[in-house]
Parts: structure tokens; C-alpha cells; sequence
């Protein structure tokens, strides 16, 4: 049987791991949409312009999509940034940004998600975490507790909706290739892959397929889980 067509939309896609999970939804064939505060998603997907620490912007954003592209079923939360720093440097800003673009961000997507999911008894959402969420980083207390939440979110979504067609799941990938990983020193990039049991860094690719399969009809069963992309590294933390 294929698998039926969806339309998706994921935050953060117009870079890095976001843009792999969109380019391998529109390969798949499904309707995808991305938003992004600047650039572009993937060719064949539609861009629109959202900034998550804004409910009117998400809400915007869904309408455009659901005008153009029909009714949200799948979406990816994404979005997020980094503002590292050790807990006595660390400043109230820099924890609460990155806690509200991650965690608060995810919340208001899910949010606006929601009603549609309800409408339609259907749903999928994945949330994108990381290896740091649930292993710990220096200099990453913000990050990493904003990464942890999402774990709490989509358990208590999967409570709360289960019983509708909806699931919510976890992806936490560890080291990828990516824009942001290329721009580590060399010796430091050594240095995390001794740590790794696979040896290397993952690909954005993988993160994505993983990503898909969790939204097709053959994980429908999955729910509330954490799916670690990490060659090892976190081992089921």
C-alpha cells in the first residue's frame, strides 16, 4: 500500500537538519511546507515566514499553509537555537531566549496544531530534540533543559490525545553534519567523535528518514517515545 499523502509543516526549515526533514518529505511526495524567519526551504516546498516566540506569527502561518496546501496533519518542531555559556557566565536573557524559542516555540506550534488534529482524529507530531536533552552538556544548561522538555511535552500530549488518532514523538539526534558542526575547531571535532561508539558524525539524511518514518502509518503505534540519532553516543538516556 503506498503511503498516503500528507501535508506537513516544519519549523526551522530553511537550514541544516530542518531542510534535510523537508527535502525528504517532498521526495516522498507529500505537500510540505517550512517556516522561516529569512531564506528558503527546499525547492518544490512552500516558505512561509514565522518567528516561534510569536503565537499571531504561528497562527498566521498555519492559516497561509492550510489556505494553500490544506489542513496541517504532520508537523515537526524544529526551530531552535543555541546561546552557550557556562551556569555562573550564563546571563537570565540568554536562559530564557533559548528556553522560549525551543521549548515555548514547540508549545505554541503544537498549540495551533492541535485544533486541526482534533477536527480531523489525525495526527503526527515530532519533536526535535537532542543527544544534550537527557546526557548533559557544559555551557549548554539552557539548552539542554529546554531540549529535556520536549520529552515532557510530547508524553503529556500523548495523554492527553492518544486516543485521537494523534501521536507525538521524540527525535534526538547527537552529533550531525551540519552548517553549525562545521564550524567547530578540528581538534574538538576529534575529540566528540572518540566519544561516539559509530566512529562518526551522523547526516542530516538520517535524522530525516527517521523523522518520516515516525510520521508514516507504520509507526502509528509509537507514541511518547524518544528515538535517539546518535550512533550510540546517548545509549537510551
Amino acid at each position: 500500500m503506498p503511503e498516503p499523502i500528507r501535508t506537513v509543516l516544519i519549523t526551522g526549515g530553511n537550514r541544516g537538519i530542518g531542510f534535510a526533514i523537508a527535502a525528504e518529505f517532498a521526495a516522498r511526495g507529500h505537500r510540505v511546507a517550512v517556516t522561516a524567519r529569512s531564506g528558503e526551504g527546499p525547492e518544490g516546498t512552500l516558505t512561509v515566514r514565522a518567528d516561534v516566540t510569536d503565537y499571531a506569527s504561528i497562527d498566521a502561518a498555519f492559516s497561509q499553509v492550510e489556505e494553500k496546501l490544506g489542513p496541517v496533519e504532520v508537523v515537526v518542531a524544529n526551530a531552535g537555537i543555541t546561546r552557550d555559556q557556562l551556569l555562573l557566565r550564563m546571563s537570565e536573557e540568554d536562559f530564557d531566549v533559548v528556553v522560549d524559542t525551543n521549548l515555548g516555540g514547540a508549545f505554541r506550534v503544537l498549540k495551533r496544531a492541535a485544533k486541526g488534529f482534533l477536527k480531523a482524529r489525525f495526527g503526527r507530531v515530532i519533536l526535535i530534540s537532542s543527544v544534550v536533552g537527557l546526557y548533559g552538556g557544559p555551557g549548554q544548561i539552557n539548552y539542554s533543559a529546554s531540549k529535556a522538555g520536549l520529552v515532557g511535552m510530547a508524553r503529556s500530549l500523548t495523554r492527553e490525545l492518544g486516543g485521537r488518532g494523534i501521536t507525538a514523538n521524540v527525535v534526538a539526534p547527537g552529533f550531525i553534519e551540519t552548517d553549525m558542526t562545521a564550524e567547530l575547531p578540528e581538534d574538538q571535532k576529534a575529540e566528540y567523535r572518540k566519544a561516539i561508539p559509530a566512529g562518526r558524525y551522523g547526516t542530516a539524511a538520517e535524522v530525516a528518514k527517521t523523522v518520516a518514518w515516525l510520521a508514516s502509518d507504520d509507526a502509528a503505534y509509537i507514541s511518547g517515545a524518544v528515538i535517539p540519532v546518535d550512533g550510540g553516543l546517548g545509549m537510551g538516556h
